[in-house]
């Protein structure tokens, strides 16, 4: 059975985190429902467990805050918590692969960074390095990998994705650049400076973290106003992707659980009921594959001819992922923390329709 199965290069079963300056920063953050969710998790192999001190690391915040919005995800999207669920029962801890979030290189973003910035300005004082650029031509995209430097296999991965919309109409470019053009940023100046810090230093006094690691978790929401519907109709005509910034932004898109057999996971969860892809995206070099539930239904207030009404549109999913070795490697210290082109389009379509 897969859930027997071990999680190579991680814990193989459940097993509640530590106490450690992370958690200790979480603890103080998320409600007992969401720590309960971080529990599920996986923790990684570098001593980023170790006893309380005054300094929190790049790699304990960064790790705190990834925890964060697996939590936050699981609790927005049905399917993932059902999941998560199914783990706990199985006593099988959860090995959080990477995350995902959406930007537009737009020309008009208020005070909010245009493109990958208003996400990399964060990741690279957390530790994070670039990893892999891997052109999304279909839907006018470029995607970029940020592994984190201290534990590439252990803290989950960020896939950053950038909308260029040089390539879609003039009208469109016009609409998306009002719906974007009143941006605010959610970094106080004071955000900053503690960034430029640990960028500098590495580690951050625990007090300034503890206040860092909320407006961190900011920067992963929608930072303008809604679209009103006949702008979301308008861009949902030229993509299905930018639709989906209109209304959710920054949002934490998907996160990703790392499972030694996707082929035979997903025939589970299929058996079970599970609303997943109807087949398993293969990178061009065989090493890594993907598969993901649909995603959630959220709905959106958008503004009509007759007043604002509801609308129920694509929100959030969960994927899993299996990775292989590198060519002449053997795992786990050869594993394949690459992407794909193919596979990234392929998981994309996942928010163009919900359950």
């Amino acid at each position: 059975m897969h859930g027997a199965k071990k999680h190579l290069g991680l814990l193989p079963q459940f097993a509640a985190m530590p106490k450690s300056n992370g958690r200790t920063l979480l603890n103080e953050l998320l409600s007992a429902d969401a720590l309960k969710l971080v529990d599920q998790l996986a923790l990684p192999s570098k001593p980023f467990t170790r006893p309380n001190q005054d300094e929190v690391t790049r790699g304990e915040l960064a790790l705190a805050m990834t925890q964060a919005l697996f939590a936050r995800l699981a609790q927005s999207v049905p399917e993932a918590m059902r999941y998560v669920e199914r783990a706990r029962e199985q006593g099988r801890s959860i090995t959080f692969d990477h995350g995902a979030v959406r930007t537009v290189l737009a020309a008009s973003c208020g005070a909010l960074p245009s493109g990958e910035a208003a996400i990399t300005r964060i990741l690279l004082p957390l530790g994070y390095t670039l990893a892999g650029i891997y052109p999304l031509p279909r839907l006018k995209m470029t995607g970029r990998a940020y592994i984190h430097a201290d534990d590439p296999q252990g803290i989950a991965q960020f896939f950053v994705s950038e909308l260029h919309p040089e390539g879609f109409s003039a009208t469109f470019q016009r609409t998306l650049n009002t719906v974007l053009g009143h941006s605010r940023d959610p970094l106080s100046a004071a955000d900053h400076d503690a960034l430029q810090d640990l960028r500098r230093e590495g580690h951050l006094p625990f007090n300034t973290a503890l206040k860092l690691l909320p407006a961190l978790l900011r920067c992963f929401a929608r930072q303008h106003p809604l679209p009103s519907l006949a702008q979301y109709q308008l861009l949902l005509q030229e993509s299905a992707e930018m639709a989906w910034i209109s209304t959710e932004g920054q949002t934490f898109n998907h996160a990703t659980d790392r499972v030694d057999d996707v082929l035979e996971l997903a025939a589970q969860l299929r058996a079970e009921g599970f609303a997943i892809k109807d087949q398993v995206e293969v990178s061009s070099s065989g090493a890594v594959r993907q598969t993901a539930l649909r995603a959630a239904s959220v709905q959106r207030a958008l503004q009509g001819d007759d007043g604002p009404q509801l609308h129920e549109l694509p929100g959030s999913f969960f994927e899993f992922i299996s990775r292989g070795a590198q060519p002449g490697g053997s795992l786990p210290a050869d594993m394949d923390m690459r992407f794909d082109s193919g596979n990234a389009t392929g998981i994309f379509k996942m928010t163009a329709t919900s359950t």
